[in-house]
């Protein structure tokens, strides 16, 4: 595994994460029994993968907690996550505390890595500042948890509008942004804020529906083309699957996905979520490949350059 230094966290994690949400959910949301879920976090743990993200919402730390008993703690960066919303309320600092407290007891810790406030939306902004951000730093001062995080909701804000303004102040030290071979508006509205401020970022979406086979690859790019976002004569939908199979220098369409993303300037983690040992094995084996040929990178940016409406799903 190869590690980076994690924004002026300091921490030194691995190029990819273990996501435990998404559409698996370390495989409880397809089918996996509690065993084979621990199995899948044991399996990245010895695969080197030290950045473990889950979250309150997904279900996932419980499993996580029984997956680390037998690690020493300090080996392992966790990120979890606490909504700022509960029964369509925005949560007060003190429901946050709270939450927080679920969450050590689930992880089986005293501290957490990172903790996030979970899928910011730009309406809300002001009031997590005022009402939360207070919090976390009391919960800082307790040692309760080491660094502050924030993450967008991609599908709702493709634009990156709530990050946009997070990067430009000084509460975060770490952000989560949804950045893909199709949606690459981060590289401009994000990351270099985040570069001059010193901010770790954490890559969600780097393959969702539209990158995890051609066929819907084929209808998102169909898509693309019939509101003249693409233009079909410059770049037809044979031309940029080639682009994201061998032709391209990839193994597959989720392997030059990730590797796109990985090597993207200003990234440091890159999650990947799933149920399947198999699955993760192959990820990692991607995230651990060279970049992308240049000419088929810059390819890439070339067309998908003026996107900014989709975030893949």
């Amino acid at each position: 595994m190869d590690y980076i230094r994690l924004g002026r966290t300091e921490l030194k994690a691995s190029v990819m994460g273990l996501g435990c949400g998404g559409h698996s959910r370390l495989g409880q949301a397809t089918g996996n029994t509690e065993q084979q879920s621990i199995a899948v976090v044991k399996r990245a743990l010895d695969l080197g993968i030290n950045f473990i993200d889950t979250a309150e919402g997904y279900r996932t730390e419980p499993i996580v907690g029984k997956a680390l008993t037998a690690t020493q703690r300090e080996q392992v960066i966790l990120s979890t996550k606490k909504s700022l919303r509960e029964d369509d309320h925005l949560i007060t600092g003190t429901q946050l505390k709270e939450g927080l407290e679920r969450s050590l007891a689930n992880l089986k810790t005293d501290y957490v890595d990172v903790y996030h406030l979970h899928g910011l939306q730009t309406e809300d902004y002001d009031y997590a500042c005022s009402e939360l951000v207070p919090a976390l730093t009391q919960l800082q001062e307790q040692g309760k948890i080491r660094f502050t995080g924030v993450t967008e909701v991609f599908g709702r804000d493709p634009q990156h509008a709530m990050l946009t303004r997070a990067v430009k102040d000084n509460y975060w030290d770490v952000i989560m942004v949804g950045f893909n071979v199709l949606n690459q508006s981060a590289r401009d509205r994000v990351l270099p804020w985040t570069r001059a401020n010193d901010i770790g970022v954490l890559i969600m979406f780097a393959v969702r529906r539209a990158l995890r086979s051609a066929e819907n690859l084929r209808e998102m790019i169909a898509d693309l083309h019939s509101q003249g976002l693409i233009d079909p004569d410059k770049y037809s939908t044979a031309d940029i699957e080639a682009l994201l199979g061998p032709a391209g220098g990839a193994e597959s369409m989720q392997d030059a996905a990730y590797r796109f993303c990985r090597y993207e300037p200003g990234v440091h983690v890159t999650l990947s979520g799933t149920g399947s040992i198999e699955h993760l094995e192959a990820n990692y084996n991607s995230l651990l490949r060279p970049p992308l040929p240049a000419d088929t990178t810059h390819a890439l940016q070339t067309i998908f350059a003026d996107i900014d409406s989709v975030s893949g799903n």
